[in-house]
């Protein structure tokens, strides 16, 4: 790709509610067109109002848009279009990249703010881009699939994971940390999903930068914020997981929600409040690490990632310590 050539960047995330009186439609829109039965719209509501009434995952993730656009430009002046499309609200990942289409950018990166791929997550972003970019030839769609792997992501969290440990009370006894991701169904990765591995590989990756096994600190992974649905989800669940760690010696914990990187409801109602409720109830000191939001050095890996994926034409291999998901998990379950 020439220098000269612009570049669009698609910034793909979630979306969440504006306002309490929009929670219903957004609840129905994620349940694809299904409404809520009232008890379920009852409940989510109620977890909103725990955390003031309304996500602030808008506003973080208009933070993180504007802060690496503006770092973007810093770093190469003139060369980056950035736009940011949502999932379930708007704008709408389509009218995103028909935007920059039709801006006559020469290519597309399609960065999810997500670190691991999932079919049932970051892959959808993608698909929704590249099927809308499709009518439009000239822009040629670069997906970034995944970033965990990406030089300075695994440090980024350690520092957050070390931190979180030093709040801990003196006395807490041994300590655990706990690196979570949202729970998928278990037939998608039946069906070869990657996202359970790289879990692991990025937790095992964040244990390796923060030193946890030098200071005796355990870890392991888990799953959360599984669906209201009949059919078995990614286990184990964090909930489960902390209610057994006094039997088995823990004293206190630190919970790493590695998945995410915004403060939304997922954050801080589904571990801020209902995992740290669970975890005193059980008598465990308790501690979260701090979300990337829109810290400026999460922001300078983005830019990088976006740079990386321009300059190569899509995801490439970049610097990672080599890791063994299925030994670093058998590893994780031992320290506990």
């Amino acid at each position: 790709m020439s220098p000269v050539e612009r570049v669009g960047v698609l910034v793909m995330a979630h979306g969440t509610p504006a306002a309490p009186g929009e929670i219903e439609a957004f609840y129905t829109r994620i349940r694809r067109g299904r409404p809520p039965a009232p008890e379920q719209l009852a409940d989510l509501e109620r977890r909103y109002r725990a955390i003031g009434g309304t996500s602030p995952l808008a506003a973080r993730t208009a933070d993180q848009v504007r802060g690496l656009a503006a770092t973007l430009e810093r770093r190469d002046p003139g060369r980056y279009l950035v736009a940011y499309g949502a999932k379930h609200t708007e704008p709408s990942i389509e009218s995103a990249a028909e935007g920059l289409a039709r801006q006559g950018v020469a290519a597309v990166v399609g960065l999810v703010l997500a670190p691991h791929r999932a079919s049932m997550g970051s892959e959808e972003y993608l698909e929704r881009a590249a099927a809308t970019l499709a009518a439009h030839p000239a822009a040629a769609f670069v997906p970034v699939r995944q970033w965990y792997d990406a030089p300075g992501f695994a440090e980024l969290v350690a520092g957050r994971v070390v931190e979180a440990l030093a709040g801990l009370p003196q006395g807490a006894g041994h300590r655990m940390v706990l690196f979570t991701a949202h729970s998928l169904p278990k037939r998608v990765v039946a069906a070869g999903d990657p996202y359970p591995d790289q879990l692991v590989a990025s937790a095992g990756a964040v244990a390796t930068a923060a030193a946890l096994e030098g200071t005796g600190v355990a870890w392991r992974t888990g799953w959360q914020s599984a669906g209201r649905t009949p059919e078995p989800w990614l286990g184990p669940d964090l909930l489960e997981v902390l209610r057994g760690l006094p039997a088995e010696g823990f004293g206190g914990v630190v919970v790493c929600p590695i998945g995410f990187v915004a403060d939304h409801l997922e954050v801080l109602y589904d571990v801020e409040v209902e995992a740290r409720g669970v975890a005193e109830t059980a008598g465990l000191a308790f501690a979260r690490t701090a979300t990337l939001n829109d810290d400026p050095a999460f922001l300078d890996l983005l830019a990088r990632v976006v740079e990386r994926a321009a300059e190569h034409g899509g995801s490439v291999p970049v610097p990672a310590p080599v890791l063994d998901p299925r030994s670093l998990q058998d590893q994780a379950s031992a320290d506990g």
